[in-house]
């Protein structure tokens, strides 16, 4: 499954209160969020592959304050983090019998003035859970859960740090976006090589440039960036190991609407132009639900479920969006939305059939690293119009920008599919053709 979000899972607290999303683990399995009773929260863990979901209350022995955050484990446990005046500590809680059973692992400072801490999405495989500390100059990634004793400094970047994003099905390599001299730029984090630094996305020298999400089977990147309109940021997407340059799709600006898209449709390998992703659209109507397909090139509205904790959910490997909600009749419910498809009939209510237009190709070369090349040009789609539940007519042609991510390997090596080895990303823009980056 592909769970990414643009910033961590929105658990943490605003305005003074706890937040009331929902992170999920990597592989669809679990999921948690702080759930409220009267004036009170407390932690709630989701069972998502089973027959039909169930929510497990955790609660402790008096309600959770301001900044608290939840993320599910792959074995079930809930990652707890609780920040008191600079001090941010970290339990497992799991159920026993009545009560809740909590397994303290440790505390981070974090004292300096305009320091915050917020933990990264799940990580792959479950295992393990990490922390963001930004500070005024750098940001830290920790290890607060998995590791061998307590919470574990894993790498120092410089520049404030946001976003998240795992590349890869193992867990070493975690995109982030990094804020230095005015202007933001994603950099890939190798948590196997001491926390090494590589910079990944670079459209243009000036812009603003943001991974969003990231697909390992795939490759698909959704990005976001300012660089086709200066000042302006739009929705694109690219292929990590292709040619292609990144496209800035038309039919992604709905107007008067803020896009977010929060999932991915995994295991197609070599088609990433096939990939379902699921949008969230906020508007002057409220929220909604997106599908697009880059191959479709048109955004499909959808109904949410009603009490859906806007801006989570997962995508399977059949194209199938899980949407979970909780409402008072209903406090631990899952909606399913078939993504329509080349030629299929979406199982929601009010979807047509959507026609797939071309897959395009990948190339990937052997086992090499990650090379990119900036292009320079504007890679041209064909139009495609988006209707939203009130009747607003997006745009109908579709623009591009420049910039590419290839996978090159040795000579002479035939194409093939993606090895689970972790590439060393390059920048847009700065890496020649045919160069190999090595591990």
């Amino acid at each position: 499954m592909t769970v990414c979000a643009i910033e961590p899972p929105s658990t943490d607290g605003t305005a003074g209160l706890p937040g009331t999303g929902c992170a999920i683990t990597a592989d669809g399995a679990y999921a948690a969020r702080l759930a409220r009773d009267g004036d009170s929260w407390y932690p709630e863990r989701w069972t998502l592959d089973g027959p039909e979901p169930y929510a497990v209350p955790l609660p402790g022995n008096q309600p959770e304050g301001p900044g608290t955050e939840v993320q599910p484990m792959g074995d079930g446990r809930v990652l707890i983090h609780r920040p008191v005046a600079g001090r941010h500590a970290f339990s497992l809680l799991y159920p026993t019998g009545p009560g809740t059973g909590e397994l303290p692992l440790g505390a981070v400072e974090c004292a300096g003035p305009g320091t915050r801490l917020t933990l990264l999405p799940p990580a792959p495989g479950g295992v393990r859970a990490y922390a963001l500390a930004v500070g005024p100059r750098s940001s830290v990634v920790w290890l607060v859960a998995g590791g061998a004793c307590g919470p574990e400094r894993c790498a120092e970047v410089p520049g404030r740090c946001s976003g998240g994003v795992w590349l890869d099905g193992s867990g070493r390599m975690l995109a982030l976006d990094r804020e230095l001299d005015g202007r933001t730029k994603t950099v890939v984090v190798d948590l196997e090589r001491a926390g090494e630094v590589s910079p990944l996305l670079q459209i243009a020298e000036g812009s603003d440039d943001r991974l969003l999400l990231a697909d390992p089977d795939s490759g698909l990147l959704l990005i976001s960036s300012d660089a086709p309109s200066p000042g302006r940021e739009r929705l694109g997407w690219g292929v990590l190991g292709s040619t292609l340059p990144v496209r800035f799709p038309e039919c992604l600006r709905v107007p008067e609407c803020v896009v977010t898209p929060f999932a991915i449709q995994p295991g197609q390998v070599l088609m990433p132009e096939n990939c379902a992703v699921g949008l969230r659209i906020d508007g002057s109507l409220g929220t909604w639900v997106g599908v697009w397909r880059p191959a479709v090139r048109e955004v499909r509205h959808l109904p949410a479920p009603e009490g859906w904790l806007a801006g989570t959910g997962l995508c399977t490997r059949d194209g199938v969006l899980r949407l979970p909600y909780a409402t008072e009749a209903t406090p631990c419910g899952v909606s399913d939305v078939t993504a329509p498809g080349g030629g299929a009939t979406a199982a929601t209510t009010g979807v047509g059939n959507v026609a797939t237009e071309g897959t395009g190709r990948v190339a990937a070369r052997g086992t090499g690293g990650v090379a990119a090349e900036g292009t320079g040009g504007v890679a041209a789609e064909r139009p495609g119009g988006a209707q939203g539940p009130g009747g607003t007519q997006g745009p109908d042609r579709d623009g591009g920008g420049a910039g590419a991510l290839e996978r090159v390997g040795p000579a002479g090596a035939e194409p093939g599919p993606p090895v689970p080895a972790a590439a060393r990303p390059v920048p847009l823009q700065q890496a020649p053709l045919g160069r190999l980056v090595t591990n």
